[in-house]
């Protein structure tokens, strides 16, 4: 939006030149003047008056000086050369404008499962039958566990455990898939479902050998609105025909398995299986598993529980309709720890004015654990989804503000936080990975999809892809668009100082009674090569020192904020008032006129490859940053001045852009006037250093 602004500006001020130009030419020209009084074919005589030929190419000389030909181009390369790198740093960039806009993100919105945290979750807690035990304390117990359906278990944990893990795994769409390489087994599916399935194995349950003996026959999918997922068995039957009672004592021909949320369980269970039987869920039971959960979730584990149904026929209807009257029969506590680089991804968030906020779908302590572990908050503020679903218009608005954790939210939620976000101002950039997450990710200024558990859908409808799922590369490409930013509004100084270097050279010449310094196409060649080639490097300069110390750009700053006008108008200036003074120098000294314009041609082409040079940084001098530090800068000063030389010096080229060959007296001083420029741009950094320090 910025440069569509500056381009249509740019446009605007092109004509106001070629009008101005025109209307004073033709008010204080003697000849033009005298064709009016005629009234003789006046339309005609003016066609074809030399001082009217002379003010078309003017004003078209100007037109061209005023207009960067090369900015639209030059921008693209840099965005695209921007997404090259964040791709190196797996960040695949899906649509191009999303480089500058990561540049003034202020808040990150990120799931915790698999961004912040490692994905890789692993049971070490089993809560069942009034017990609370560590999945290595249950070590000695695996033979009885795995028999239960064989022999009368020797105490009833045992039972209670082999119902537990049966459910876990039987409720479960992970798989196992053979490398025919290496012939190693692999469990292929979402993390929390392969823990599962490896506990359960520990214990000597393998889920293909219970799947055989418990085939599902129906299921209800796991949905973010209902947090939980429900599979229905076949009970195997023995030699008599009669269902086995199994572990579960009770004969039945179906059962129903349902895993998820402690919470979302306990409020569709009626009964507990406790010991070896189901017994009423009374205020005395439910509250000693709910604290139970959490204990766990304060621990930083995600928790989750399994309950069951005993069922004569499966339904013809929804399976969903089966998750009521329930048996609550345990929770599994799993570990998922934070990513080692997290904690220092959101340390460089804060420090760079960017605020990090957890969305889950995990129990509200969970989050709140991993939250305080990795610097995202400090307090204990956190909102779950339902809460959300209460407030009145406009209270998540103020709760914002202040909270940078909320848990049980759906995707629904995750739209509303994103424009309460967005009406106060913030820049929001939203990670997601399923289906139901697209309309957030639309929503948001950066959506970020997940490049390995996301889905196509969210994929399709975001903005930026994370590689390898990895908070911390969602900071880092921030950091690459604050940069790309940066090197925009480089390009954009050193493009438009050449610009108004050559405007102050056609304005003023005229005035002190010199001819046009430059003609058009001296002014193309400058605007599109000298422009350019040099362009082109800054667009691939690397990160100024402390970027990241900044605060993000305000959306709607102005291209030419932070003195960036100022800049440019002082730069542009002075490389006028040095050109034309060595075209005066010559001019006097009565050079011809192709010599002289030579000179102001070279001049200002050199000038603006020390301009290239010290406007690399910002802030820091040349010599800090090093002057081959960016070696394609070095090579494009190099290969401009060598073209220009050519221009100068090759014949058939001379025919073409106008030029003579300078002696070696000429040439020198276009050179040494020229370095002006970046003494002077340099002396100013130094300036502003000082002023810097003793402030």
């Amino acid at each position: 939006d910025r440069l569509d602004r500056l381009g249509k500006n740019l446009a605007w001020i092109a004509l106001v030149i070629i009008a101005v130009v025109f209307a004073i030419g033709l008010t204080t020209s003697s000849e033009v003047r005298e064709i009016w009084a005629s009234g003789n074919d006046v339309f005609g005589r003016l066609l074809q008056s030399h001082v009217v030929q002379e003010l078309f190419l003017t004003a078209i000389s100007m037109a061209v000086a005023a207009v960067p030909e090369g900015l639209p181009a030059m921008v693209t390369i840099a965005l695209a050369l921007g997404s090259r790198r964040m791709l190196q740093r797996h960040a695949l960039i899906r649509k191009l404008p999303a480089v500058e806009t990561l540049g003034s993100v202020t808040t990150i919105c990120s799931d915790k499962t698999g961004t912040l945290t490692q994905n890789q979750m692993t049971v070490t807690m089993l809560d069942v039958a009034g017990e609370q035990r560590t999945v290595e304390a249950l070590v000695e117990m695996r033979p009885t566990i795995a028999r239960a359906e064989e022999q009368e278990p020797q105490e009833p944990l045992a039972r209670s455990l082999s119902i537990l893990l049966r459910g876990a795994a039987l409720c479960n769409d992970a798989t196992r898939n053979v490398d025919e390489k290496s012939g190693e087994t692999r469990l292929i599916g979402d993390p929390t479902e392969t823990a599962l399935v490896r506990v359960a194995g520990e214990f000597e349950l393998d889920k293909e050998a219970l799947e055989t003996r418990w085939p599902r026959v129906a299921e209800a999918p796991f949905t973010s609105e209902r947090k939980c997922m429900t599979t229905i068995h076949r009970a195997p039957k023995p030699d008599g025909g009669q269902p086995s009672g199994d572990a579960f004592v009770l004969p039945a021909d179906y059962i129903a398995f349902t895993k998820g949320g402690v919470d979302v369980l306990l409020d569709r269970s009626t009964k507990v299986w406790l010991g070896e039987q189901r017994i009423p869920l009374d205020d005395t039971l439910r509250q000693r598993i709910q604290q139970a959960n959490e204990t766990l979730a304060q621990d930083g584990q995600r928790v989750l529980g399994v309950a069951f149904r005993l069922l004569d026929a499966v339904p013809d209807g929804n399976v969903e309709a089966l998750e009521e009257e329930l048996t609550f029969v345990g929770m599994l506590g799993m570990m998922d720890p934070p990513r080692d680089e997290v904690k220092a991804a959101v340390a460089r968030c804060r420090t760079a004015g960017i605020r990090p906020i957890m969305i889950t779908g995990d129990h509200p302590l969970t989050a709140l654990a991993i939250a305080q572990q990795i610097g995202i908050t400090e307090n204990d503020r956190c909102f779950t989804g339902a809460e959300l679903s209460k407030m009145k218009e406009g209270q998540l608005k103020e709760e914002v503000k202040e909270t940078s954790v909320f848990a049980r939210v759906s995707p629904e939620h995750k739209l509303n936080i994103v424009d309460a976000l967005q009406e106060e101002g913030h820049v929001v950039a939203m990670t997601g990975d399923g289906v139901n997450d697209a309309p957030a990710l639309k929503r948001a200024n950066i959506g970020v999809a997940m490049g390995i558990t996301g889905t196509d859908v969210s994929k399709e409808a975001a903005d930026m892809v994370l590689l390898d799922d990895n908070f911390a590369t969602i900071v880092a490409a921030t950091e690459e668009g604050r940069t790309i930013y940066d090197n925009i509004r480089k390009f954009i100084r050193y493009t438009l100082s050449s610009n108004t270097g050559e405007l102050f050279v056609m304005l003023v010449a005229p005035f002190i009674g010199m001819p046009l310094p430059l003609i058009p196409i001296q002014i193309l060649w400058i605007n599109l090569v000298t422009d350019g080639v040099p362009g082109l490097a800054l667009a691939v300069e690397k990160a100024e020192h402390g970027i990241m110390e900044r605060k993000p750009v305000p959306p709607n700053e102005g291209i030419f904020s932070r003195g960036l006008g100022m800049d440019i108008l002082w730069v542009g200036i002075l490389m006028g008032i040095v050109s034309l003074g060595v075209g005066w120098w010559g001019y006097q000294m009565g050079y011809d006129t192709t010599v002289w314009r030579t000179m102001v041609f070279t001049t200002l082409t050199i000038a603006q490859m020390g301009n290239a040079l010290a406007i690399r940084a910002t802030h820091d001098s040349l010599w800090e940053i090093g002057l081959f530090s960016n070696r394609l800068m070095v090579v494009a000063v190099v290969v401009t001045f060598l073209l220009q030389l050519a221009l100068v010096y090759v014949p058939f080229l001379q025919s073409i852009f106008d030029t003579v060959a300078l002696t070696g007296i000429q040439l020198a001083v276009s050179l040494v006037v020229s370095l002006t420029v970046l003494i002077a741009v340099e002396l100013v950094k130094w300036l502003r250093r000082r002023r810097e320090v003793s402030a």
